[in-house]
């Protein structure tokens, strides 16, 4: 496995290929001191730095990471760019899949298109921020790869034939995989803030719903749900207590449990799956002008109302004085209240005096167009300039920082119609265009300065999420606004973990009555980036205190763990579960089973066919045995 990066996602996902799939990583980083690295605590950067330092020296050696200070099945090479002659160096001719996880998405392109000239074999997943260029490189990818003869794979080492090609057991590898690590995180990030908020993973459609449950009181009856997907660990209701991690133990969170647990498990809260569901393909973003309510004021709105009315009202009286027809008796009022008829000299007095009438609601008629038409040139006019938040704003969320992680999640709080306050010191962001287009409020201005997270109305808000690039950034704009209300929802944004449980702990004594929660993206993403390089279509991951759940699509067809065994013995407690049947693309088109398309209710005593294709919930462990990849001991070479 090569992963070619240049921040703390890279390291990430090696650590995860290598300790959770047993894998050779090979580590392609910029040299030291010109790294991207993200900001995070002076320890942290310095260990970073010292491991860096020796393994230069081991591969200068000739060792290529012989040296005894390296991890186990890890190599590291230095370079300022994945240029063919590093790609070549890494060995990417031998490699199975190749991980291109930079921060800039035309690195990414260049260093795939190089790679798939070198090895059209090769499974490819990369880290692109732009959807919609993506969907296009990963088919154009796909069908270099194709056209190169890269079909003829044989699955996990390496070969693969598009999406849903015949790699690997069950024809479930991907030649080519597009991920975003701010989708991957948005959605945690987003559930985390939002207390009685289901945790979501949106995957090509499918969508799916976890929601965390606390434990029942005396003599109540917890909702199981579709199914339990864990129990959380046994200090989660501990205001002082730490949140479980895979360290913890017994006391720690427990994935995937199976009844027995469930039922012995008193006093701990659940995350169960609650809802599932075909969302559909995205909804277009319009053009992104203003609703036609918002051109005209309330006022002017009854201004226009009341002398619609008064139009009416002569239209009638006309027709009732002259005897004549409605239609008519209509257009003759409009032409008098634009005083184009001829005078009625010569009618009746109650003819004379609706036309007197006509034309002064026509005088009246002017200056209330003239407003309508100044005030409608003014809301386009600030249609695209930035909303500032409302005298009245409450129960919102503030938002700190619009960069690529804090676009999305502002995307996905506003797609749930929660209402968002965002705070940028950056006027050129790259959120900024898509606050305007959903028209958010935002306060620009450095959120350590005095005056601006009470300019963003924190006092009246219900959470704070800080999402900005810088540690030290997060961490004071929470204690900030901690002084301000100590009883705010608070989730910050932390590169390094030690780091962060340590600001978690603290936060969680020193406030026990407020939710706090701290979050790593690179964290967050690499199960999914690792699960995607070992060929399999991970959908989404659900996050569980600090562990991880992962939700994959798999063709059963050469697992003995699935193929042949009913659903209930193919369930590994603490491994994986099948969640759901995909009949829509099984060949067999799920005999047994009502329906088509996902079948989320399969009864324990359906027997999984090989041609079967289903969506299981996985621990990352489960997943990685699941491949049949752990053979190869840890000290393998």
């Amino acid at each position: 496995m090569v992963v070619c990066g240049d921040d703390g996602l890279a390291h990430r996902l090696a650590a995860e290929l290598r300790e959770v799939y047993r894998e050779q990583v090979t580590l392609v980083v910029p040299p030291s001191g010109r790294g991207g690295w993200p900001p995070m605590a002076g320890r942290a950067r310095a260990a970073s730095a010292a491991l860096l330092d020796r393994v230069v020296t081991a591969v200068n050696r000739g060792g290529g990471g012989s040296d005894d200070t390296l991890a186990p099945g890890e190599r590291i090479v230095e370079a300022a760019e994945p240029t063919e002659a590093v790609l070549a160096e890494a060995g990417m001719e031998r490699a199975a899949a190749l991980a291109l996880v930079y921060d800039d998405d035309e690195t990414n392109i260049r260093a795939a298109l190089t790679a798939r000239r070198l090895n059209p074999r090769l499974r490819l997943v990369l880290r692109l921020y732009n959807r919609r260029l993506g969907r296009h490189i990963e088919e154009l990818l796909d069908q270099a790869a194709e056209l190169a003869g890269g079909g003829d794979g044989d699955g996990r080492g390496g070969g693969t034939a598009g999406r849903g090609g015949p790699g690997g057991p069950g024809g479930a590898d991907i030649a080519t995989t597009v991920l975003s690590d701010a989708d991957t995180a948005a959605p945690a990030l987003v559930a985390t803030a939002l207390v009685g908020t289901s945790k979501v993973v949106d995957a090509e459609g499918l969508l799916l719903r976890a929601v965390e449950r606390r434990p029942p009181g005396p003599g109540e009856v917890a909702d199981p749900g579709l199914c339990t997907l864990a129990l959380l660990s046994a200090t989660s209701n501990d205001p002082a207590g730490d949140e479980g991690s895979e360290d913890s133990g017994e006391q720690g969170p427990r994935l995937l449990p199976d009844a027995a647990a469930v039922a012995a498990a008193t006093g701990r809260g659940t995350v169960v799956l609650e809802q599932l569901s075909y969302s559909g393909p995205p909804l277009s973003a319009g053009r992104g002008g203003p609703p036609f309510a918002s051109l005209f004021s309330r006022r002017l709105r009854w201004s226009l109302a009341g002398l619609v009315a008064a139009v009416v009202a002569l239209a009638v009286a006309l027709t009732v004085v002259t005897q004549d027809n409605p239609l008519h008796a209509t257009y003759v009022t409009l032409l008098d209240l634009f005083a184009i008829n001829e005078p009625a000299h010569h009618q009746s007095t109650g003819r004379q005096v609706l036309q007197l009438l006509s034309m002064l609601v026509g005088l009246l008629l002017l200056p209330v167009l003239l407003a309508a038409v100044l005030e409608a040139l003014g809301t386009f006019r600030t249609a695209s300039a930035l909303r500032k938040p409302p005298r009245g704003l409450g129960g919102h969320v503030v938002l700190l920082g619009l960069g690529k992680i804090g676009t999305r999640v502002l995307t996905r709080l506003r797609e749930l119609h929660i209402p968002v306050v965002c705070v940028e010191a950056d006027p050129e962001a790259r959120g900024m265009a898509v606050a305007r287009r959903l028209r958010v409020p935002v306060v620009l201005g450095d959120v350590t300065q005095e005056g601006v997270l009470e300019a963003a109305k924190i006092h009246r808000a219900d959470a704070l999420l800080a999402l900005t690039s810088a540690d030290t950034t997060n961490l004071e704009a929470v204690l900030y606004a901690r002084s301000v209300r100590p009883d705010l929802r608070a989730v910050l944004r932390l590169y390094d973990d030690d780091f962060a449980k340590a600001v978690y702990r603290t936060l969680r004594t020193a406030h026990p009555s407020a939710l706090t929660r701290s979050r790593s993206v690179s964290h967050l993403a690499a199960p999914a980036f690792a699960g995607a390089m070992m060929g399999r279509q991970i959908l989404g991951a659900i996050p569980v205190e600090r562990r991880v759940l992962l939700f994959a699509a798999v063709v059963v067809g050469g697992y003995a763990q699935l193929e042949g065994r009913t659903v209930g013995e193919a369930f590994r407690a603490g491994a994986w579960r099948v969640l759901a049947l995909d009949t829509a693309g099984s060949a067999s088109g799920g005999e047994g089973v009502p329906g088509s398309g996902l079948v989320w209710d399969l009864p324990d005593t359906y027997v999984l066919r090989a041609e079967d294709r289903v969506v299981l919930a996985a621990t990352r462990r489960g997943l990685a045995e699941l491949l049949g990849r752990r053979a190869r001991p840890r000290g393998a070479r």
